[in-house]
């Protein structure tokens, strides 16, 4: 059985530096959140500091939210590679974002049950369009992973 043509998983394994801008504040803004949380600290300030350096800091509460309903294993604020279960979340907000419902809560339910991946969509949904209101559209992962790649020469 030949399992050619699958795609990659989106960003998973990704240096963080190669991650189209708004994908890199999402995640610097959830990874600050997490430090925050692990010091003891206030998370929420700690995410919108984050996000209002692109005028983005009314996102940091669907944030938040999200992050408290969906805990997710995130990498620390200087890791240089997008751990899995960042990518996942990084995938089911930009689908979220594009109205991709179903395919959405498919990325959530690699992180959560099932009940608690339907509890963090409504969060995902509110995360995307406070996004969306800042100007920052996320990328389409899986669209572009599904493209065909240019023939190497050798």
């Amino acid at each position: 059985m030949a399992i050619s043509g699958l795609p990659d998983w989106p960003w998973a394994g990704a240096a963080t530096d190669d991650l189209p801008p708004q994908e890199r504040l999402l995640l610097d803004a959830l990874r600050a959140w997490h430090a925050a949380a692990r010091a003891g600290t206030p998370p929420l300030p700690a995410a919108a500091m984050i996000l209002a350096t692109e005028d983005a800091g009314f996102s940091a509460l669907p944030l938040d939210a999200l992050l408290r309903v969906a805990p997710i294993a995130a990498g620390c604020p200087l890791c240089p590679r997008v751990a899995p279960q960042e990518a996942a979340l990084l995938l089911a907000c930009a689908l979220a974002q594009r109205g991709a419902r179903s395919e959405a809560l498919a990325a959530l339910l690699r992180l959560l049950p099932l009940q608690s991946a339907y509890g963090a969509m409504p969060m995902a949904l509110h995360l995307g369009c406070a996004f969306r209101r800042a100007g920052l559209l996320l990328r389409h992962p899986i669209r572009e992973a599904m493209r065909p790649r240019p023939a190497t020469r050798g």
